[in-house]
């Protein structure tokens, strides 16, 4: 008898699906279980979510975190706990915070590297006007050493004009 119930509720009200758990931007997650339609065909089981923010022109990577998002797809097979999504949020944090101190500490060793003359500075590479340009590849002659693609042109030394 419950089955017969049962099938003339999906036909009537349409797909019968069980809430799974809803992630801290508000998007709903359910499952709807596998179920046989009313000619008796099987239709396997499926995964979605219910945006929080339905329009997809919105929608932007990190809307659904990747817990979830590994549930959707089927990578795993239990979806996550709360305990999980707020430890590896944590974890998140923490890494973002180290590279932050990595990233401090390297820019700090390159200065210092550059005031002691460990290492060059970065070369200055001078490209002047557009390839389409009619000066374009033309000499001009400054002081500074100029560079473009594989060609160098050194400085030209001008005598001090005040001697």
């Amino acid at each position: 008898m419950s089955r017969i119930v049962g099938g003339f509720l999906r036909r009537t009200f349409g797909i019968v699906r069980d809430h799974v758990g809803t992630d801290h931007l508000g998007n709903k997650y359910y499952i709807v279980p596998e179920q046989k339609t009313w000619t008796g065909r099987m239709v396997r089981a499926k995964r979605m979510v219910v945006a929080a923010n339905p329009t997809e022109f919105e929608y932007t990577e990190g809307n659904i975190p990747m817990e979830w998002d590994a549930w959707i797809r089927g990578r795993r097979k239990e979806p996550p706990s709360i305990e999980e999504l707020l430890n590896n949020e944590f974890y998140r944090e923490q890494i973002k915070l180290k590279a932050k101190e990595v990233e401090e500490r390297d820019l700090a060793l390159k200065a210092k590297e550059y005031e002691e003359g460990l290492v060059a500075t970065p070369a200055r590479t001078l490209a002047k006007g557009h390839a389409a340009s009619a000066s374009f590849g033309k000499e001009e002659f400054s002081e500074d050493p100029t560079s473009t693609a594989n060609t160098f042109q050194p400085g030209s030394w001008m005598p001090n004009p005040k001697k």
